[in-house]
C-alpha cells in the first residue's frame, strides 16, 4: 500500500512538471473562418496571454492560439523565445479580422492591431494565405469563449 502511495505521488509529481514545462493544458474552442475549422487553445490569463506558443517545436495544421485580451484595445504581439514561423490575425468584438500579419521565429519585431482588437488568433505561417483569409472575414465560434473545452 505505501509503495502505491509512492508511486502515484511520483506519477502526479511528473505529471505536473510536464503540464507546466509543455504548456499544453489549455480551454480548446472551436472556431471557423471561411468555411475552415480551427481547433484553438486559449490564453486568457496573465499567464497564458505572456506565455503564448513559446518554447512550441510544431503547431499542428488547422490548430492555433486564441489570445483573448481583458481590454480591447491597439494590442502588440512578438516572437520572444517562439520557435515556429506564425501568422496572427488581430479580430474585433464582432468577430470581424482587423489585420493579419506574419511573423519570423524568436524576434522582438513589434505587430500591432491596425485598430481596437479584443482578440488575436495565432497560426502556423501563411495558414491565412493559404485559405484566401484576408481583413473583414468572420470568425465563428468567438461567442462559445466562454464553454471552451479542457482537453
Amino acid at each position: 500500500m505505501l509503495k502505491e502511495k509512492i508511486f502515484l505521488a511520483v506519477l502526479i509529481a511528473g505529471l505536473g512538471q510536464v503540464t507546466l514545462a509543455d504548456n499544453k493544458l489549455l480551454p480548446i474552442i472551436d472556431l471557423n473562418i471561411s468555411g475552415q475549422a480551427i481547433l484553438a487553445e486559449v490564453a486568457a490569463t496573465p499567464a497564458t496571454l505572456a506565455t503564448g506558443l513559446m518554447y512550441r517545436q510544431h503547431l499542428i495544421e488547422n490548430s492555433g492560439m486564441l489570445f483573448v485580451f481583458p481590454e480591447a484595445g491597439i494590442h502588440v504581439m512578438w516572437m520572444k523565445n517562439t520557435w515556429i514561423p506564425l501568422s496572427v490575425a488581430f479580430i474585433d468584438a464582432e468577430g470581424i479580422i482587423i489585420n493579419i500579419a506574419d511573423m519570423e521565429p524568436n524576434t522582438l519585431k513589434q505587430h500591432h492591431s491596425a485598430k481596437t482588437a479584443s482578440f488575436a488568433l495565432e497560426m502556423n505561417q501563411g495558414w491565412f494565405a493559404k485559405y484566401a483569409i484576408q481583413t473583414g472575414d468572420q470568425v465563428r465560434g468567438l461567442e462559445g469563449i466562454e464553454n471552451a473545452s479542457w482537453p
